[in-house]
């Protein structure tokens, strides 16, 4: 099968051919599903919940890709709306629970220590996991995104919505965390 570049799937996508459309969106999904899934998997770790919100994501995909204006890349759009989600998820279950926002890392804590957890890995894999885990929710998302991502700033910046200058000092206070976590233990 070939992989099409974005600006032909774009292009093949607001053809008039209504049935098209349908054909477009699923290379569209086949393309971005697997990345968006593990972007989703770090930020929610439940399994379940990251197929519900990789499945939101392509529904408003879906429902706002005729309005996409193409200020942005593709696949920047599609991390936002994603990382949209589950930020709303948090927040949804932050206010259900009335718990603050460490204990709901810690409940995130909890599942990654889970069978169920995404990572089949060692303990110091682990421990890079829970050390993620204690950052602050902007320097999670800008670590993930950074470090397993390997996402440029520019791009990081159209999915937050934060100057690169700000973005590259929450990686970096990010990243000093994780390190003394990860000594300290």
């Amino acid at each position: 099968m070939t992989e099409f570049s974005d600006a032909e799937l774009l292009q093949m996508f607001h053809e008039p051919d209504g049935q098209r459309k349908h054909y477009v969106f699923n290379l569209l999904v086949k393309k971005y599903q697997q990345r968006v899934y593990q972007h989703v998997r770090r930020i929610v770790i439940d399994h379940s919940d990251a197929d519900d919100m990789v499945q939101n994501t392509f529904i408003k995909v879906w429902n706002n890709l005729e309005h996409f204006r193409e200020e942005s890349q593709l696949f920047t759009w599609i991390y936002r709306i994603a990382t949209n989600e589950c930020l709303a998820l948090l927040r949804q279950r932050r206010r259900r629970f009335m718990l603050p926002i460490h204990d709901v890392e810690h409940e995130l804590s909890n599942k990654l220590a889970s069978q169920e957890s995404p990572i089949n890995a060692d303990k110091l894999e682990m421990r890079l996991h829970q050390a993620i885990l204690k950052l602050p929710q902007k320097q999670r998302l800008v670590f993930n995104l950074r470090y397993f991502d390997e996402m440029k700033y520019e791009d990081m910046s159209n999915i937050l919505g934060t100057s690169v200058g700000a973005l590259k000092a929450s990686y970096h206070h990010a990243v000093q965390k994780v390190e003394k976590y990860l000594t300290e233990f």
